[in-house]
C-alpha cells in the first residue's frame, strides 16, 4: 500500500512524477513502433501488388528509422541500476599527452555534448580549467536526460587518441590520454555529515561565462575532503552560495556512493575503477591515423567512421556495453583481473 504521506515528500513526489513520465513516453514510443511496423507492412505490400521500383528507398529509410527506435527502446530494458534513470555528472581530465591530451579532453567534451544534444539532453558545466596552450585540462559537466547515468556510466574509464598531432612541427603520430568519470546526480536530500574539520573550502575567481560580475568576485568553489582525497568544484553559478551548494551536492553524491558500498569492489560496479590515465588503462582506442578505427577494448565494439563518431555518434558503444553487462561478461572479466 502507498504511504498516505509520500506526497508529502517533495523529493519522492518529484520521483515518481518523473517515472510516471518516463513510463508513459516508453509506452507511447512502444504504440508508434507498432503503427511504423504497420506502415511498412503496407507498404512492402503495395509494392508487391504493383511493383514500383520507387517506393524501394522509402521502404528501407523506414525500416532504419524503426530499426533505430526499436533498438532505443530496447536498450532502456537493460537500464535496471538504482541510479540508470539520475542525470550524469561527467568529468574529463588530461592525461599524458601534454598539450595533445587538453585538446583531446576538449575533442571528448564535444562528442559528448553532441551525443546529448542528439537525445534532446541538456549539458550545464559546473567547473572547468582551459590549458595552457589549448584544449582544457579538465571540466565537469552535467548531463540532464532520462537515464542519462544508464546510459553515459559506459564512458567511464581512460579513452586514448592516436593521431598526427597538429602541436607537433614534424608531423609524427603522437598518443595522448584523457580520463572520463561519470557519477549518478542523486537529486533528493542525502543524509550525509560531513564534519567541517575534514574538508577545505577555497574560493577564487571562476573563469568560465557569465559575464563582469563572475570576474570580479571570487565566486568559484573548490571543496577538499581530506578522509577521501575528493576533491569537488563549481564555478558555473551566478553566486558563490549557487556554487557552494552545488558543490556540497556533488561532494555529499560521491560520499554518499562510498558508502553504499562495503568494499572498493562494489564501489567500482557503480563509479568504475580509478586508474592512472595512461598506457594500459585505457577502455577505448581512437586511431585517427594511419587509418580510422574506434575500438571498445572491452565489448570489442569497433567503429570505422572516426568523424562520426566524434561528432556524438557513441550509441553503438553504449548498447554494447550495456549487452556486455546484461550477460555478465563485466563480472567474469573483474574476477578474471582480480586473480
Amino acid at each position: 500500500m502507498e504511504d498516505p504521506h509520500f506526497w508529502d515528500n517533495p523529493d519522492e513526489a518529484t520521483k515518481k512524477q518523473r517515472l510516471l513520465g518516463n513510463l508513459k513516453n516508453d509506452v507511447e514510443t512502444y504504440n508508434k513502433l507498432v503503427s511504423d511496423h504497420d506502415d511498412i507492412r503496407d507498404m512492402i505490400e503495395m509494392a508487391d501488388e504493383e511493383p514500383d521500383p520507387s517506393i524501394v528507398p522509402e521502404v528501407e529509410e523506414m525500416f532504419e528509422d524503426f530499426k533505430n527506435k526499436f533498438e532505443t527502446l530496447r536498450m532502456k530494458t537493460l537500464l535496471s541500476g538504482e541510479y540508470d534513470d539520475c542525470n550524469a555528472i561527467v568529468t574529463l581530465h588530461a592525461g599524458t599527452g601534454g598539450t595533445e591530451a587538453m585538446d583531446w579532453t576538449s575533442m571528448l567534451y564535444r562528442m559528448y555534448s553532441r551525443w546529448a544534444e542528439s537525445h534532446g539532453f541538456q549539458v550545464e558545466v559546473l567547473d572547468s580549467l582551459d590549458g595552457d596552450e589549448a584544449g582544457l585540462k579538465s571540466i565537469t559537466f552535467q548531463v540532464n536526460g532520462e537515464n542519462a547515468y544508464g546510459l553515459l556510466k559506459s564512458e567511464h574509464g581512460v579513452h586514448r587518441l592516436v593521431r598526427i598531432s597538429p602541436f607537433n612541427a614534424n608531423g609524427k603520430r603522437q598518443t595522448s590520454f584523457s580520463a572520463c568519470e561519470v557519477m549518478p546526480d542523486i537529486e533528493e536530500d542525502l543524509d550525509i555529515e560531513i564534519d567541517p574539520k575534514d574538508i577545505r573550502i577555497d574560493t577564487y575567481r571562476s573563469s568560465g561565462a557569465g559575464g563582469q560580475h563572475i570576474n570580479k568576485t571570487s565566486s568559484a568553489i573548490r571543496i577538499t575532503h581530506f578522509p577521501t582525497g575528493i576533491v569537488v568544484t563549481c564555478q558555473n553559478e551566478r553566486s558563490q552560495f549557487q556554487n557552494k551548494d552545488k558543490a556540497f551536492q556533488e561532494l555529499k553524491i560521491k560520499l554518499f556512493m562510498l558508502k553504499q558500498q562495503e568494499n572498493a569492489e562494489k564501489l567500482d560496479d557503480i563509479r568504475g575503477k580509478v586508474t592512472d590515465i595512461a598506457w594500459g588503462n585505457q577502455i577505448r582506442s581512437y586511431f585517427l591515423q594511419p587509418y580510422q578505427l574506434i575500438k571498445d577494448l572491452r565489448t570489442g565494439e569497433e567503429q570505422t567512421n572516426a568523424q562520426k563518431v566524434l561528432d556524438g555518434g557513441i550509441d553503438p558503444f553504449i548498447n554494447a556495453y550495456l549487452k556486455w553487462i546484461a550477460l555478465g561478461n563485466k563480472d567474469q572479466k573483474d574476477k578474471t583481473e582480480a586473480r
